[in-house]
């Protein structure tokens, strides 16, 4: 990209895009295109392509999706498949027409199989059976990097996908049933602290293990292969390191200041039993990850509570 290029970020107002914008602007990019939702529904095949018609964009970040946690995946599996379905389709497509320089896709590390071996490598996908609480998400993301892969190989299009891991960071998620487990853990233990709540149950046995990576991270990672990486094959984008479940809550109740116990409802599904991301190609490429965990989850509880800076709970 240079300097003056035409950048279009699908999904500027989430945590993701949001976090794209912020570096995007450090780096010196001012012609950064954007719409919200309100704007222009990425679902609605005609604005898209009208929007692409006009603006003509060089360069598109590809991060509009429909996200939440496991019970918002679960219960709303229609629309987290067939909006995902409609807006990466669209994009995609428009972005082809409109002769788009590059396009990165982002995608999720759900995308694996829920019993793949560990660390994850780019190659194990659709090697297996999906975790079934996010099957329909999964599958839309699926859908997103054989798109990406067919317009390279049928129209040679540089459209590349990257899958994150497990995110958090600034302007995330804090819905108390919809959001993912990092942000739900800080809600809960910021409330249970308000509250002087005697313990704080987390979902599940605790024994899962998860990786998390900074949102602001993700976006520096974006850029570094928006301009270095041009390959057909997905790229990981992770820390390559991971952590229990309950560590993960001993982590955030010790940043947050609760002095509580924890309890864990195991009548909650865990879901997939690891999710590390194997990282050796980002790494090989030349980038890796600058925030640490608990330096994460302090900056990412300051966002909260200048977000809910009364009670968070009714």
């Amino acid at each position: 990209m240079e300097i003056n290029s035409k950048i279009y970020v699908a999904g500027h107002r989430g945590m993701v895009g949001s976090a794209l914008v912020r570096a995007l602007e450090a780096a010196g990019y001012a012609n950064i295109v954007t719409r919200s939702s309100a704007e222009l529904d990425l679902r609605e095949q005609a604005a898209v392509r009208v929007f692409f018609e006009e603006e003509r964009p060089e360069y598109v970040f590809l991060a509009a999706a429909k996200v939440g946690g496991i019970v918002a995946n679960n219960t709303f599996r229609a629309d987290f498949l067939y909006d995902n379905l409609l807006m990466e389709a669209n994009v995609i497509h428009s972005s082809y027409k409109a002769g788009v320089k590059k396009l990165l896709f982002l995608g999720s590390s759900c995308i694996y199989p829920k019993l793949a071996p560990q660390p994850l490598k780019e190659e194990y996908l659709l090697t297996g059976p999906l975790e079934p609480t996010n099957e329909p998400y999964a599958i839309a993301k699926i859908a997103g990097v054989k798109l990406c892969e067919a317009f390279r190989d049928q129209f040679g299009c540089d459209f590349v996908s990257v899958m994150p891991t497990n995110l958090y960071g600034y302007n995330d998620n804090y819905h108390p049933e919809h959001s993912h487990v990092l942000p739900a853990l800080i809600r809960r233990f910021h409330e249970a602290k308000e509250r002087g709540a005697e313990t704080v149950t987390i979902w599940g046995t605790g024994s899962p293990r998860r990786e998390f990576l900074f949102a602001d991270d993700l976006a520096e990672a974006c850029l570094f292969l928006m301009q270095t990486y041009s390959g057909r094959e997905l790229v990981n984008i992770g820390t390559g390191e991971d952590i229990s479940i309950k560590a993960l809550a001993e982590l955030v109740k010790d940043v947050v200041g609760y002095e509580g116990e924890l309890a864990f409802d195991t009548a909650r599904p865990d879901g997939t039993p690891r999710k590390l991301m194997d990282v050796s190609k980002l790494h090989g490429l030349g980038w890796r990850h600058k925030t640490e965990l608990r330096e994460g989850i302090a900056l990412a509880y300051a966002d909260f509570r200048q977000q809910y800076p009364a009670p968070a709970f009714p």
